[in-house]
């Protein structure tokens, strides 16, 4: 039987088109958020941003993943998607290409991502913009937050805490 493939190894563009991977992170812990633009959650790269510069310094990232499939919220290009993060809540961290998060064409990434469960042992779909993944240091997946858990509630940063790398 196969081991499943490791995260590192899935391929991904970034936001402007080039070539990457999580293992460009490797060593860190990373929060992956699938985020939109014109979503009531929104507001949440507010919080995303500031604790990703909180923990910067100590190996960890958010890193951002635009998707379209919930109410057609994230409809810009990579272009205009680029701009909003940057002039509207001053996002810093890295943003990789729009892709899709469920369904037939559910990128490899989050055909892994998924097989995680939440807090209440629940795996499966995303169930809207905002769900977070906290990847430890070792690309293992450590924690799933639905969209409504805020970036800086008490669990995300105890966990956060709990991954960064020694």
């Amino acid at each position: 039987m196969m081991a499943d493939m490791s995260l590192y190894d899935i391929p991904i563009n970034t936001l402007d088109g080039k070539p990457a991977s999580l293992n460009d992170y490797a060593g860190k812990a990373v929060l992956l958020v699938n985020v939109a633009s014109r979503c009531g959650l929104t507001p949440q790269y507010e919080g995303l941003e500031r604790i990703h510069e909180r923990y910067a310094e100590r190996g960890f990232t958010v890193v951002g993943v635009p998707c379209n499939q919930f109410g057609a919220q994230e409809p810009g290009t990579s272009d205009e998607i680029q701009e909003f993060c940057s002039a509207t809540y001053g996002v810093t961290f890295p943003l990789l290409e729009k892709i899709e998060v469920n369904g037939e064409n559910r990128h490899p990434l989050y055909q892994e991502l998924t097989k995680t469960t939440d807090a209440e042992g629940n795996a499966g779909d995303i169930t809207w913009n905002f769900e977070k993944f906290l990847i430890g240091a070792d690309g293992t997946v450590l924690k799933r937050f639905r969209p409504r858990t805020e970036p800086e509630a008490s669990e995300v940063v105890e966990a956060i805490e709990a991954a960064l790398p020694a």
